[in-house]
């Protein structure tokens, strides 16, 4: 897939909170920009103008400041500006694009764990949205070492990890059975090694994919 293609590549890492996928997100980006693909580095919520500031809504206050109900709305209210402005014509144009969280999140934090909204997720996603990721790599780890490390950033979007160690165990079982639902996309990368072997796995699950779309 090199800028010339006709076709892009959607790549999404999911994963619960402090497990690594944003520093694998750069980490898979730099390495392709290095070979000469055109790769766009992007986020949810965030990505566009507009989206990244729902982002501040949503990611920072008091965990009890939105309902579950009111954040599944403003997600998929960031998650359409995003796809329109930055996604779809990135994807249009050829290029690769690495998105640090998708759909499947929202499918998490909104559909199960903190609440039963994933008829409505699933509903609004097929109405609004309508884009899967060719490729979703899930970082898996311990939820307690993950919000350890998610809590130890100390910024200021910590809204989520706030919820407690509770809250990231039903995230990390239901991303391993959201793998198993989606598994023609998803591919579990153990997250509990060093930054060096989980890029290495995820730099060859993500050329696998390249080649496909190549092929």
């Amino acid at each position: 897939m090199t800028a010339d293609s006709k076709r892009g590549l959607f790549i999404t890492f999911e994963g619960i909170d402090g497990s690594g996928k944003s520093t694998q997100c750069r980490l898979l980006a730099d390495a392709l920009q290095a070979e000469g693909h055109d790769v766009v580095l992007t986020r949810e919520p965030g990505g566009s103008p507009g989206a990244e500031e729902i982002r501040r809504l949503v990611l920072e206050g008091d965990p009890d400041r939105w309902s579950a109900e009111t954040e599944l709305l403003l997600f998929m209210a960031a998650r359409r500006d995003h796809l329109e402005r930055t996604i779809e014509p990135a994807l249009a144009a050829g290029k690769v694009v690495i998105c640090d969280r998708f759909a499947d999140s929202t499918r998490m934090y909104q559909g199960l764990s903190r609440g039963d909204l994933r008829a409505a997720v699933d509903q609004m996603h097929k109405l609004m949205i309508t884009r899967e990721p060719d490729l979703t790599l899930l970082i898996d780890m311990d939820p307690a070492e993950g919000l350890a490390r998610a809590k130890g950033r100390q910024g200021k979007e910590e809204r989520f990890e706030d919820f407690g160690v509770e809250l990231q165990e039903k995230m990390r079982a239901g991303f391993l059975a959201l793998a198993q639902e989606f598994a023609h996309r998803f591919r579990v990368v153990d997250g509990a090694r060093s930054q060096g072997d989980v890029a290495t796995d995820v730099r060859q699950l993500a050329d696998a994919a390249l080649k496909g779309a190549r092929a």
